[in-house]
């Protein structure tokens, strides 16, 4: 008999994520933080998943929760927001934590100012969604769902 267990992933909005709705709407909308993670929860449940968010602007407690998601996670949803450009540790958290990884971002940071164009994180991600707002992160679980089935 097989045994069906219910996939779990964090998701981890890194610095300023906590200002959406009212930081530069223009560039990363009119969703709040709270619309955003109640998104992604209707999705996972369609998915049959579990969801767990982390917003921090603190890199330490990034790296601790991609450290405990080790313990209960199928795999992690991560905007690290400006670390992915500067954060060598949370680059080799996510590295270390042996799980399938995505990087979303709503903004198409390819678009943006030259050191925004530049991901340290993105290198051990299975891969980036980046561009199109809400629609960004709910790619990015459909993906991480899909992919980590492989892993049960």
């Amino acid at each position: 008999m097989i045994k069906w267990r219910m996939r779990w992933y964090l998701v981890i909005h890194g610095p300023n994520l906590n200002l959406l709705g009212s930081r530069e709407p223009e560039v990363y909308g009119s969703l709040s933080l709270e619309q955003l993670d109640a998104r992604l929860a209707q999705e996972a449940a369609v998915l049959g998943a579990g969801l767990r968010s982390l917003q921090s602007n603190h890199e330490g407690e990034i790296i601790d929760g991609v450290q405990e998601a080790q313990a209960w996670a199928s795999g992690i949803l991560i905007n690290p927001g400006g670390y992915s450009h500067t954060s060598v540790a949370i680059r080799d958290a996510l590295a270390a934590s042996q799980l399938t990884c995505i990087e979303v971002h709503l903004s198409n940071i390819h678009n943006r100012e030259d050191f925004r164009q530049r991901s340290l994180t993105a290198a051990v991600c299975r891969g980036v969604v980046a561009g199109f707002g809400l629609h960004s992160y709910l790619a990015g679980l459909r993906l991480l769902h899909e992919l980590s089935a492989g892993a049960d």
